[in-house]
């Protein structure tokens, strides 16, 4: 039997989609709440647990989801990658690139958007790019990924 490989990790230096600052509180509040809400049910020496439980667990789930790195970095074999998340791509099968803000973002991942595409959308980000996708044995047409700096990605894509 054989095992699949280990998902590969994107490279140290591309672009963080950390959380706000404004997305911490509402969702520490919302622990908070739901820890004191099972409180309410358990009074007693249990009472405590659900905060110890419910506060943790919301502060690394808050932390994973600002985890998310995009850019453009050397692959494992040396080729430029472009990287969203755990998915990469090599650069040479990326066909036409871009920039989507605005209504054209909202176009792009509501009524245009094709079931097949891969998406990394973080919705505090303000833009995203759409790159397609020219590999012949891939099945995603295209893919849509938030950045902070598309025009600085769509750079390093074209190898400027």
């Amino acid at each position: 039997m054989t095992r699949a490989p280990a998902p590969s990790a994107p490279p140290p230096g591309l672009e963080r989609l950390g959380l706000p600052w404004w997305a911490w509180p509402p969702g520490l509040l919302l622990a908070g709440l739901l820890a004191a809400e099972v409180h309410m049910g358990f009074p007693g020496v249990r009472a405590w647990l659900p905060y110890v439980v419910l506060l943790p667990f919301a502060v690394v789930v808050l932390w994973r989801v600002g985890r998310t790195r995009v850019g453009v970095a050397p692959g494992p074999d040396g080729e430029d990658e472009v990287w969203a998340g755990p998915a990469h791509l090599p650069t040479r099968f990326v066909g036409r690139a871009d920039v989507v803000r605005d209504e054209g973002k909202r176009l792009a991942l509501g009524p245009q958007l094709d079931p097949a595409a891969f998406v990394l959308h973080r919705p505090w980000v303000p833009a995203a790019v759409r790159l397609e996708v020219t590999d012949p044995d891939d099945p995603t047409p295209y893919w849509v990924v938030s950045t902070r700096r598309p025009d600085r990605l769509l750079a390093r894509i074209r190898g400027e």
